[in-house]
């Protein structure tokens, strides 16, 4: 009893911390993008679908980008429907942006000519998983993982990198997962093309920082996108069992999200308690970002680590589990 009443404070007590941040980091002033210009990547459906949205309501000049064109012409009817203003630009351009480094370059000058306005926000929601153990992902895939989740990440971004720094002003969202932060039973080399995406938002956060320059690393859980959809096609049992203790968001609601936080300048975007808990026990290196998250970091940083201590023997109790059911059935 005294056990249990030991782990209802403690959850309680993070509950409370988390409410106090959030409504802490809410109170920071956001950054006006009206009039500004706003690329999405994967911009089509989705969580950049939702995230084009938010930024359309807010009054920003819109490109959307992402390879399906009938996708895209739906998608701009659909944030036509948001605009705030009459002069207000929603465009959209197919490219794929894990072709090469030149190809992307290449279109995102044409875009930026076109709409007479560098690239002020630039949103990387464009990416995919393909699940399965290590040794049931075939190299071709794992590459093309890569290819997707990093690589059209990279060449967009290393393209207004530049030009940001050189205008002093400018804000960059990278999309990872929650798979950026602990690597999940079936999703090895999604998690590795993940956690990429987090050595890339440090790393750009540092370089780039004095000059201007914000970045933003997306942490979205399982969301109920087409991409998830597909996802769970390939899901192994020990993985649809641990991933979906999580539940399903709604992307417009991460969309959302993604992008005030990018506004607010927060390193993280994350929602819920699950995803909070991950972002403390995994904090590391992750750029400062202000005195009271950072003093709530260190005094929660021991009590969480028994709680990830936790989370992980059941992790282990699932996938124990799995394996002698299918044992059971005569499987391997």
């Amino acid at each position: 009893m005294e056990h249990q009443t030991e782990i209802i404070l403690t959850v309680l007590g993070i509950a409370f911390v988390h409410g106090l941040v959030f409504y802490l980091v809410s109170r920071k002033p956001r950054t006006n993008i009206r009039g500004r210009h706003v690329l999405v990547t994967g911009g089509s459906s989705g969580i950049g679908l939702w995230a084009a949205a938010e930024c359309v309501r807010l009054g920003a000049n819109v490109t959307i980008v992402a390879r399906n064109v009938k996708l895209l012409e739906k998608a701009k009817e659909q944030l036509l429907g948001y605009k705030t203003r009459e002069d207000q630009r929603i465009e959209y351009r197919s490219v794929d942006l894990a072709k090469s480094y030149e190809s992307v370059e290449s279109a995102l000058k044409e875009i930026e000519q076109s709409s007479g306005q560098p690239i002020f926000m630039l949103v990387n929601c464009a990416g995919m998983a393909i699940c399965g153990t290590v040794e049931d992902t075939t190299p071709e895939d794992a590459r093309l993982l890569m290819d997707v989740n990093y690589f059209a990440t990279f060449f967009p971004t290393r393209y207004v990198l530049a030009k940001m720094k050189a205008a002093k002003e400018g804000i960059i969202v990278i999309t990872a997962s929650q798979a950026a932060l602990v690597g999940i039973y079936g999703y090895g080399a999604y998690a590795a093309s993940k956690f990429a995406l987090r050595g890339l938002a440090e790393t750009i956060a540092m370089e780039a920082k004095h000059r201007g320059v914000t970045v933003t690393l997306a942490l979205p859980a399982d969301t109920d996108t087409p991409g998830f959809e597909r996802e769970n096609q390939s899901k192994p049992e020990e993985t649809k069992i641990i991933s979906g203790s999580g539940g399903l968001a709604k992307p417009e609601d991460v969309g959302r999200r993604i992008v005030h936080d990018a506004l607010k300048g927060s390193f993280f975007s994350i929602m819920g308690l699950e995803s909070w808990i991950l972002s403390i026990l995994c904090v590391g290196m992750a750029p400062w970002k202000g005195p009271v998250l950072c003093v709530l970091q260190f005094y929660l940083l021991g009590p969480l680590r028994m709680v990830g201590l936790l989370i992980q023997w059941n992790f282990q109790r699932i996938i124990k589990k799995c394996a002698k059911d299918r044992e059971q059935r005569g499987e391997n």
